[in-house]
């Protein structure tokens, strides 16, 4: 008991220290201090002075030592080869696997963690593997021993012997190890699908998140093309005002002028000004000049999304949609209606520009290419626009109070653009209202109420010529080589257009009228080249390209025609009238008097609907009907009743 009796004293201490260790270790006391006076002389004779080779031997030793250890071959491979690795060779060298894999999932994100698809295969790969390869294994053998197999059951039913029972035995075991590998590879195969599944989904979850970039980047493509126009476009005024600067300075003024003989009019000169045509009386029009608004790169977005998806939608007008018209996909729209307005839209932001204003009445037609802007209106003249001359302006009240609905305020309120100076010149000569017009270069082609085509010269803003449709069929009829004017023998539909369409491409003219005929014209003879029958009622759309023609009519057909044979190449039908059509080189649109505009893919003759009444609920409202259509590069534009304009990708 003495051994463990307690003593608090130094000298007890001590005591058990000298005679048991340090905590039953063995080290005593005299180890410590032994211990310690080694290293602290060593760490003296290292650190200590090192001018006297004499006084201080130990360190001119080690560093000898260590000298000699750097000049062998092995010493300098290992070095060097701790030069050429990498920290995560390092690492790993220092690190269990386990620990590598726990920092490794510990600094990852928790949104890329979240999309590592759940393990549903209660089989590991490697017993898939060996479920493959045995049952491999097993059809080879299995048809080696099927006829075996065949002739040992056709023995075992004549006699039971220790052998055949054996080897039936044996195949039984075989099927049962097939029937449960074939088990674990369905297992396999439905986990196998739902990983598929998985990555299907974080595809669509990554797909929207590139197509957000995308958007985002053609916002910003959209901004900087802007920026950049606009400095174009001041660029060529600054230009323009050198120039005439310097021709000014360059011309000197006259000498004597008689400022009675300037002020003075001619009578001779005014007299041969009226013996002139009326349209020499037409005002000198500003040029046509073409500023640098072309796109540089056009959008790519609407070729990413899925057929039929809506792109956008705007409270446009407050009445029916009378015409639609824009340049390029996400580009410059223009939109009229029988609410008197013509609206400049900015399709990439769905916001509204400004207005055109100038007509007396509705807009019947319009056009639009690059920045030049044909109207039609029931006042029966043709206006021409230049956009490129618009200048951005802050906000206008005046177009607040015009909108009259505050859907269209708030899209017309912020960063309006002043259209004033946009007028070129007007094209005065019909006396009935212009229902269809087409322009291709410095050619414009008029359809109006009045039963006369017109072509105009824009480069000087008069008409060249006049083709009076009803004399073209009457000389047709007379020749043989037409069929006279047939109004049907019924009371003619209000509401069909003499002149329901045209198209013009160089000297070739194309027009639709309400007697159901497509007459082909030839603009350098004025004269009908061709007729197409086979309408029943008024035509109301056409267009053509190279080969084919495509007219729409209120006979509630679409015809295809090839302009090569002068024949039909195909047709289909519908409910209601077609009102408008238009195609490019996949898809045909069209409005047939319903709340969806039909699509007949030309490549495999499918017909669909697209629009804002496709799969709606007959509990909610129901759109209104399609008036107008318009497809370019597969981003279509729709114009309905109430007004609304709406963008799909088609």
């Amino acid at each position: 008991m003495d051994k463990y009796r307690r003593d608090d004293s130094p000298s007890g201490l001590s005591d058990i220290v000298e005679r048991d260790g340090l905590l039953g270790t063995g080290i005593t006391t005299r180890h410590i201090e032994a211990f310690g006076r080694k290293v602290t002389s060593t760490a003296g004779h290292l650190m200590g002075p090192s001018g006297d080779p004499a006084t201080n031997p130990h360190y001119h030793n080690a560093m000898a030592d260590i000298h000699r250890e750097l000049r062998r071959p092995s010493t300098q491979r290992k070095v060097f080869a701790l030069t050429q690795t990498t920290p995560t060779d390092l690492v790993r060298s220092k690190l269990s696997t386990s620990e590598i894999q726990s920092r490794a999932l510990s600094s990852i994100p928790d949104d890329l963690l979240a999309n590592i698809p759940d393990d549903s295969s209660s089989y590991s790969l490697f017993q898939g593997f060996q479920a493959t390869q045995d049952d491999q294994e097993y059809r080879k053998s299995h048809r080696r021993g099927r006829s075996k197999g065949k002739k040992l059951l056709k023995d075992s039913e004549g006699q039971a012997t220790p052998s055949a029972s054996g080897d039936v035995r044996k195949e039984r075991d075989l099927l049962n190890r097939r029937m449960e590998l074939m088990g674990v590879r369905k297992n396999m195969c439905s986990s196998e699908i739902l990983d598929v599944d998985n990555k299907i989904a974080n595809l669509h979850r990554m797909r929207q998140i590139v197509l957000d970039r995308l958007a985002g980047l053609e916002m910003e493509e959209a901004e900087l093309e802007h920026e950049i126009t606009e400095l174009d476009n001041k660029l060529e005024d600054l230009e323009e005002e050198e120039a005439t600067q310097n021709q000014a300075a360059a011309t000197p003024g006259p000498s004597g002028t008689n400022e009675e003989s300037v002020g003075s009019e001619d009578p001779a000169m005014d007299a041969s000004f009226m013996s002139e045509s009326i349209y020499q009386k037409l005002p000198s029009p500003r040029s046509l000049k073409h500023r640098s608004i072309r796109k540089r790169s056009m959008p790519v977005l609407h070729e990413h999304f899925a057929p039929g998806s809506e792109i956008k939608q705007m409270q446009a007008h407050n009445d029916v949609v009378t015409a639609i018209d824009f340049d390029y996909p996400f580009g410059t729209m223009v939109t009229a209606a029988l609410d008197d307005t013509v609206r400049v839209w900015d399709l990439n932001v769905g916001r509204c520009s400004g207005f055109l204003e100038g007509h007396n009445a509705s807009v019947r037609c319009l056009q639009v290419e690059d920045s030049i802007v044909a109207t039609g209106s029931m006042d029966a003249s043709v206006r021409l626009w230049d956009l490129s001359r618009a200048r951005s302006t802050h906000n206008d009240n005046r177009l607040n109070k015009r909108a009259g609905d505050d859907s269209i305020a708030d899209n017309t309120a912020a960063h309006s653009t002043s259209l004033e100076d946009c007028f070129v010149f007007s094209l005065d000569a019909h006396v009935g209202e212009v229902t269809a017009l087409h322009f291709k270069g410095n050619t414009l082609i008029s359809g109006s109420a009045d039963k006369t085509l017109r072509q105009w010269d824009l480069a000087t803003g008069r008409c060249v010529q006049t083709l009076d449709v009803l004399w073209a069929a009457a000389q047709a009829s007379s020749l043989g080589s037409d069929s006279e004017w047939r109004p049907t023998g019924r009371i003619p539909d209000a509401s069909a257009d003499f002149v329901g369409a045209v198209q013009c491409f160089d000297a070739a003219l194309a027009c639709g009228t309400a007697d159901g005929m497509v007459r082909l014209w030839d603009l350098r003879s004025g004269q009908v080249h061709r007729s197409l029958v086979g309408h029943t009622g008024p035509v109301s759309c056409l267009q053509f390209d190279d080969v084919h023609l495509v007219t729409g009519s209120l006979d509630r057909s679409v015809r295809i025609w090839d302009l090569r044979m002068g024949s039909i190449y195909d047709a289909y039908g519908y409910d209601k009238p077609i009102n408008s059509m238009m195609f490019d080189t996949k898809r045909i649109v069209a409005a047939a008097g319903e709340n969806v505009v039909k699509v007949y893919d030309k490549a495999d003759s499918h017909h669909w609907d697209c629009g804002a009444g496709v799969g709606a609920d007959e509990s909610a409202p129901s759109p209104a009907v399609v008036e107008r259509v318009r497809l370019k590069d597969g981003f279509l534009i729709e114009g309905r009743r109430d007004g609304v304009v709406a963008a799909w990708t088609c």
